[in-house]
């Protein structure tokens, strides 16, 4: 009888020893398909539409740039020995909160839905009104990344011209969890069209010499899991629940041996 007791006991505990260390799904679903997800946000980043308070920088340039120079009056603001004015600083242009920007000549336009190649183009058709095949530059001052994987705060992220390196992405992001992969970071970048990615080890001091150190607009900085990530996915996170049962299991045990010994 005692021994029968026993036995089913243990084979309860057993049951819910086992429900706790079975995997719930294999392997981490994200994981399988990093690339591919990295490669995807790295297209819509490049089809991304101008927010509000983004910073455009425009720049209008022709055979005779004296016909040019309207539209760009902030350009020449400093005037040289021979008394003529020269480039001094790049014009930004703040989206304001209806989403227009003021342009020299043309007056306001609007970029509300719009990416940055749908700016240039309005902006050259509008321009080519006053001159002959003008050529316009239109990029972003304040440009963004996304981070994405194993940081604290995964998201897109704005960063100011001078700090756009790959290690002020990832601080801006909360930098790695305990669980990321510093010698695999995976970098997705679109540009001109052309998907190109990197693997980067954070270890190794030879990584600020890698051309994607410097970021450029639209990148994506994937960080994958560790082993130990890997591990922790496929345990039920039930188990510690499972295992203290266990245990009040095997000691009411002991205590209906104790009591029929009696």
């Amino acid at each position: 009888m005692i021994k029968n007791i026993f036995s089913l006991f243990f084979l309860v505990s057993v049951l819910l020893i086992s429900c706790g260390t079975r995997s719930q799904a294999g392997d981490i679903n994200y994981m399988q398909n990093v690339e591919q997800a990295a490669t995807e946000a790295a297209l819509k980043n490049s089809a991304s539409t101008i927010q509000k308070g983004d910073q455009l920088v425009i720049f209008v340039s022709a055979k005779n740039m004296e016909v040019a120079r309207p539209f760009n009056q902030a350009y020449y603001t400093t005037q040289n020995p021979a008394g003529t004015t020269a480039p001094n600083t790049e014009k930004t242009y703040l989206v304001d909160s209806e989403g227009n920007i003021d342009f020299p000549i043309i007056g306001q336009i609007s970029t509300t839905g719009k990416n940055l190649e749908e700016v240039k183009a309005e902006l050259t058709h509008k321009v080519s009104t006053y001159i002959k095949d003008p050529v316009v530059t239109v990029r972003l001052s304040n440009f963004k990344v996304t981070v994405l994987g194993e940081v604290t705060r995964p998201g897109q992220y704005t960063i100011p011209e001078g700090q756009t390196t790959l290690l002020n992405a990832i601080g801006l992001a909360g930098d790695l969890t305990i669980y990321g992969k510093r010698d695999d970071i995976l970098l997705v970048r679109n540009e001109n069209s052309t998907i190109t990615k990197e693997r980067i080890n954070l270890m190794d001091a030879n990584f600020i010499n890698s051309p994607y150190f410097q970021l450029k607009q639209g990148d994506v900085i994937y960080v994958s899991a560790n082993q130990t990530k890997e591990k922790i996915s496929r345990q039920d996170p039930n188990t510690s629940l499972y295992l203290a049962i266990a245990g009040t299991v095997i000691g009411l045990a002991g205590i209906f041996i104790t009591i029929f010994k009696k």
